[in-house]
């Protein structure tokens, strides 16, 4: 039972809570101990915080995810996990991590709160709303962005990071979609009903003007950012972004990857790489340059 619990809290997607960790890290204060464990803290209440949305949110899903021919082998869809167990584990996580959250930060406990009220919506109301499905997806991401913000106290915080998020977020939700809606073909409104509200042309249309959007706000953020000022530095990290998106789509596009997103970015070596190689950059502008 512990082990399909766990497998439903899903572990490998708190690599999303990753998200807490830039502010701090483009506030040039990534090596400050005390900052550092007090982000830590945070990414752990929210890997907890996430972990309860999982659960509900297969829950809620049970019957649609038994339509999938990747889900259905989820704990609770394929039967191995009892949906009693999966609910009294989310109370349990909820009932201890938003008041750690408070504990650590009022700040952050509004944040946290404000997630699981926005994941709960999104579970009930909002996925069921085209557009503003992922959306809502897209602002849990700024949330946690928000949340590093707050609980690291940056001063140098500069708010294209809030849009670049945004953006980042909004198109990995778009390919999400469009990999469930060529994935279960006529089968896709049985699994999720707004699935049948999109098109493959019309998402195609939207990543596109987002993957422009995500390269220009970061490419606004390199000349503004305080980090650097007046340097323009950061702007030698911009190929690397450049290269990750267009590395993503490819995967997306031409093996029909896009179904989970932290699959792709930590299972395919360039985007690794080109991650890697972003963030070494990135560091030298800010900590040595």
């Amino acid at each position: 039972m512990l082990f399909h619990l766990l497998r439903a809290m899903r572990p490998k997607q708190w690599a999303k809570n990753a998200f807490l960790w830039p502010a701090l890290f483009f506030d040039g204060r990534f090596f400050e101990l005390p900052s550092l464990l007090r982000v830590g803290a945070a990414f752990a209440i929210f890997c907890g915080i996430s972990s309860a949305i999982y659960l509900i949110n297969d829950l809620v899903d049970m019957e649609q995810d038994k339509q999938h021919p990747k889900k259905r082998t989820r704990p609770l869809a394929s039967g191995a996990l009892s949906p009693t167990v999966a609910m009294v584990a989310a109370v349990l996580l909820l009932a201890i991590c938003l008041p750690a959250a408070f504990a650590l930060d009022t700040g952050l406990g509004f944040t946290a709160l404000a997630y699981v009220l926005l994941m709960l919506a999104y579970d009930y109301i909002l996925k069921h709303v085209v557009i503003i499905d992922m959306m809502t997806v897209s602002a849990g991401f700024v949330l946690r962005v928000h949340a590093g913000a707050v609980v690291a106290d940056v001063a140098r915080f500069s708010p294209w990071l809030y849009v670049c998020a945004t953006l980042l977020a909004l198109f990995i939700a778009v390919n999400k979609r469009r990999h469930e809606l060529v994935l279960l073909a006529e089968n896709a409104n049985n699994h999720r009903a707004i699935l049948e509200e999109y098109t493959v042309e019309f998402l195609d249309d939207v990543t596109s003007l987002v993957t422009a959007a995500v390269l220009v706000s970061y490419s606004f953020y390199t000349f503004s950012t305080p980090i650097a000022a007046g340097t323009q530095r950061m702007m030698f990290t911009i190929p690397f972004v450049f290269y990750a998106l267009l590395r993503y789509l490819y995967l997306v596009r031409t093996q029909q990857a896009g179904g989970a997103p932290e699959d792709i970015v930590l299972g395919d070596r360039p985007l690794i790489a080109a991650v890697l190689l972003w963030a070494a950059t990135a560091g030298i502008v800010i900590y040595l340059a």
